[in-house]
């Protein structure tokens, strides 16, 4: 299977899993509503974010634009990069197609509704994490993929150097 399609598959997926769960809680869960899913430790509880990560710009009458802009750049760059990735990079290709499937998540959101639909709750006694989404899990996972990728990749090119 060709690595574009890789790509598409993984991308397709986690805008499925992503607009699908936001879809849902959406549908059946009241605005600040929250439902304890283990206690002391998560829960589902619907927010909207208008801003970044932790609200970044949430009150900026400019928003919008600013992200809807940046997420298109950011996609551009994500496809540019893949597309010079050797065949071999399979774990980077997987970590740009995560990142990128995040990315267009939440910015269907910020187009679709002015703002993205947030609703994991990691917390522990009074400490929350800030809520968050699928598409940010992805873009989580992708960037501690790409970490990992580069380590590897600078361990490979050391081993390569030896004499």
């Amino acid at each position: 299977m060709g690595r574009w399609v890789v790509f598409f598959l993984i991308t397709i997926s986690g805008l499925l899993a992503d607009q699908a769960t936001k879809l849902y809680v959406d549908k059946v869960m009241s605005l600040h509503q929250s439902i304890t899913v283990i206690d002391g430790l998560f829960n589902f509880t619907y927010l909207r974010n208008r801003g970044a990560a932790f609200s970044f710009l949430s009150n900026a009458s400019w928003r919008l634009p600013f992200f809807i802009i940046i997420s298109l750049i950011a996609a551009v760059v994500i496809l540019v990069a893949f597309k010079r990735m050797r065949d071999d990079q399979k774990l980077a290709q997987t970590a740009l197609a995560m990142i990128f499937s995040g990315a267009t998540g939440n910015l269907i959101d910020r187009i679709r509704l002015g703002e993205v639909i947030d609703f994991l709750d990691v917390y522990w006694k009074n400490h929350h994490w800030p809520a968050f989404n699928i598409a940010d899990s992805l873009i989580c996972v992708g960037v501690a993929l790409i970490a990992l990728d580069l380590f590897r990749e600078e361990k490979r090119l050391k081993s390569s150097n030896i004499c």
